[in-house]
């Protein structure tokens, strides 16, 4: 359909919207009219991604003088697919001559794209990037030039590499929309490299989809993202977890192993060293004179040789010369002995040590003799000395590159950061295992580039609430802040809050009462009962695995397990990926062939996070307890007393924020659409509480009414059993009168109408 907005032409690629996502696209529109960035919240099932992509497309073709570039982060390679099959229905409902001349593709690591038989048959994508650069590295295509017959290449990369000189690169890829499928089929017929005619048509693309790390981790989002103009919109989707992305992104830890790894490494590069004196000294002579210019006259590399930037930014850095005593490279490697020593003998405490990066830059100046100059430029030394060197095995360097990591960003912040040093894990205090952490605790140091640099930034997602929290916690002024609610013509949804079991004993997973027999007994019968009187699927999320564990053994010493069993089959999410994927393909055949399951999950876990339990695989989601972080984590501890110091954001109303929006994504798995229909029951009496329950997206406590709060097991029954029967009642899918929930062109044009009378 095409419709009139504001003045705007839209062309959507449905035959009728929902009235959410046409108010949705007003405030984009505003936001790209005012070029500032939104924050907004859109419940789940009511296509965001649609009205996304549909209104940023029709705006850029609007203005064509200034045309816009949209750049789609998402989390997961599947919510990529989902994006890119929704483009591929946009672009077959644009005009003709608009969808001849659109780029769209997706872009992900090697991994994903390489078709070489030999380099993508590596199980993990260090061991694949390794392969690659064995057969891409401009010095090992050097030398097969010298001596063809003992040194292999890639065909798929020479070809891109001829294609590239020759300027033909838009032939092997014409307008349209190109999944990562469509670019390894591209690849495989044309015998060209799908992954760097991916990287190198980034350029030129009119949307690009990709992971965030590509924008917000600075080591790849420099060597990724770098021609991207201002002229670009952002959008972040299921970005309620975006604080925590950022802060993994300038975190590093540093453990025993990771230590001698890096000895290893510095007596390999040794090795080379005296190897290149021997053979090519006037190589380590010629990096020596780059140094003194400064490590941004290395001029442009050949883009196989290109590796993860500097962590830190600073592009000031980059025109400075290289502090002299680390230009030599057998001096840089002792500078790196030295720190590598320094910081074993710190790990051989017996007590916690936090401190902020300034103190302990001054301890390894006293002690190392390593001032905070050369501590900045660690990594792009390292990067340039192992160029010089032509390594290729970057996944075998992996521990040197974590040391200089670390050095790099402690020498670069001063704010926002603290190492910490345990002897051993809390949760196992027997064991020895010494870590250091550099811990950021500032998510805005991350993201703060991105906003600076493009002109609309988008977050959206269907749990942003509390709404006003995420200015704060990223230090941004949005133009456009709004939630979102769900028309319905049927209440589809019925949440539910379960303060206390049959017995009328409360229940909670309070660390005082998660152990109770009494408690672990009423979860269990309310398990019990949704079993035998809810059809197909059921998802039961826990506040943890070790939580998870404890409660299915008791339950199975109770018999209430096997009982459960009597009705639906039993399957559990564990942390490893292989044995859940499996899992979850049994859980959806059983509710395939009727007989029904039960999943088992944990909140922050990977299916909390990415996989939809929509239709028969998901009638009711039961969320056991309130999933807090770990409250005694010394990372968290400081990163809650920073918040408190720099933005005022109170210990309590952070913990609770952050445990309310875990909820909200796991409950929120169930209800994809709005054809679809779901339970969720809150079982803990926490929920009971206002200033909990309050932090709910609107879209649930809309659906929360008081005759659903504090129940028990017996009545949240009665309540489900009421619900399914409602459900299974015909009803009219585009409602009636003032509560239409589809709206076709001719609705939009009696609003359009109306809204110019007034």
């Amino acid at each position: 359909m095409k419709f009139d907005l504001e003045g705007l032409t839209v062309h959507f690629p449905y035959a009728a919207i929902y009235p959410e996502q046409h108010a949705y696209m007003g405030e984009l529109k505003r936001a790209l009219d005012a070029r500032g960035h939104a924050l907004l919240e859109m419940p789940t099932g009511t296509g965001k991604t649609a009205a996304l992509i549909s209104l940023i497309t029709s705006y850029s073709l609007a203005n064509p003088s200034r045309p816009l570039r949209l750049l789609y982060c998402t989390r997961t390679v599947h919510e990529m697919e989902k994006t890119l099959a929704e483009l591929r229905l946009l672009f077959a409902h644009l005009p003709p001559a608009a969808s001849r001349s659109l780029l769209a593709l997706g872009l992900s690591s090697r991994k994903n794209l390489c078709v070489h038989p030999q380099a993508s048959a590596a199980a993990a994508r260090d061991s694949v990037d390794t392969a690659c650069r064995r057969l891409t590295a401009s010095w090992v295509r050097d030398k097969a030039a010298s001596d063809p017959d003992s040194t292999p290449l890639c065909d798929f990369f020479e070809s891109f590499d001829r294609a590239a000189a020759a300027g033909d690169l838009a032939s092997y890829m014409p307008p349209g929309v190109y999944t990562l499928a469509d670019l390894r089929a591209l690849g495989r017929d044309r015998r060209i490299c799908p992954y760097f005619l991916a990287r190198q048509m980034v350029k030129y693309a009119n949307v690009v989809v990709y992971s965030y790390q590509y924008l917000i981790d600075p080591k790849v989002a420099s060597i990724v993202s770098r021609e991207m103009q201002k002229e670009c919109v952002v959008v972040f989707d299921e970005a309620h977890n975006i604080d925590n992305v950022c802060i993994e992104a300038l975190s590093v830890s540093i453990r025993k192993q990771t230590l001698e790894g890096a000895e290893r490494n510095l007596r390999r590069i040794s090795q080379e060293i005296d190897r290149f004196k021997a053979t090519d000294a006037n190589r380590l002579r010629a990096e020596y004179n780059r140094l003194v210019d400064g490590l941004a006259q290395r001029g442009n590399l050949p883009i196989s040789d290109a590796w993860l930037a500097n962590p830190a930014l600073p592009d000031d850095i980059l025109k400075e010369a290289v502090p002299g005593n680390i230009r030599r490279a057998e001096h840089f490697l002792a500078v790196l002995r030295r720190l590598v020593r320094f910081l074993d003998g710190r790990l051989e405490t017996e007590n916690v040590e936090n401190e902020m990066p300034v103190a302990f830059v001054a301890s390894i100046h006293s002690q190392a003799g390593i001032d905070q100059k050369m501590l900045r430029f660690c990594y792009d030394r390292l990067h340039s000395l192992m160029l010089t060197l032509e390594i290729t095995d970057t996944d075998e360097f992996m521990h040197i590159q974590t040391i200089c990591d670390f050095a790099t960003l402690i020498g670069t912040y001063t704010r926002g950061f603290s190492i910490i040093i345990e002897p051993y894990d809390q949760r196992m205090p027997d064991i020895r295992d010494p870590v250091i952490q550099l811990s950021c605790h500032d998510a805005s140091l991350a993201i703060q580039p991105v906003f600076e640099r493009f002109q609309t930034v988008v977050i959206t997602s269907g749990t942003l609430s509390p709404i006003d929290l995420y200015p704060r916690l990223l230090n941004f002024n949005p133009v456009i802040s709004r939630s979102f609610t769900m028309s319905l013509t049927r209440d589809c949804i019925c949440p539910m809050v379960l303060t206390r079991g049959s017995d009328q004993l409360p229940v909670s997973t309070k660390f005082d009462m998660r152990s109770d027999p009494g408690v672990v007994r009423n979860y269990g019968r309310l398990l019990l009962e949704m079993a035998s009187s809810v059809p197909d699927g059921i998802v039961c999320f826990f506040v943890s695995y070790s939580y998870m564990d404890g409660i299915v053994n008791s339950w199975n010493e109770m018999g209430i397990l096997q009982d459960i069993m009597q009705h639906k089959l039993v399957f559990i999410e564990t942390p490893d990926v292989v044995e859940t994927t499996l899992a979850l393909d049994n859980y959806r055949k059983a509710c395939d062939c009727g007989r029904g399951a039960i999943f088992f999950s944990v909140a922050r876990g990977k299916v909390a996070e990415g996989i939809d339990f929509d239709r028969h695989y998901g009638r009711l989601v039961i969320m056991f307890g309130v999933p807090f972080q770990y409250t005694l984590s010394r990372i968290l501890l400081a990163r809650l007393e920073y918040l408190r110091e720099t933005f005022q954001i109170r210990e309590g109303d952070f913990l609770t924020f952050d445990a309310l929006r875990q909820a909200a994504q796991c409950v929120g798995r169930v209800i994809r659409s709005k054809a679809d229909y779901g339970m969720m029951i809150f079982a803990d009496k926490r929920y009971g509480r206002h200033d909990k329950r309050s932090k709910l997206p609107g879209w649930i406590l809309s659906h929360l009414h008081d005759a659903h709060l504090n129940l028990s097991t017996d009545m949240a029954l009665h309540i489900a059993r009421e619900f399914l029967r409602r459900m299974a009642q015909p009803y009219d899918k585009s409602g009636s009168g003032g509560n239409k929930t589809l709206l076709t062109e001719e609705d939009l044009q009696d609003m359009a109408q109306d809204a110019m009378e007034m």
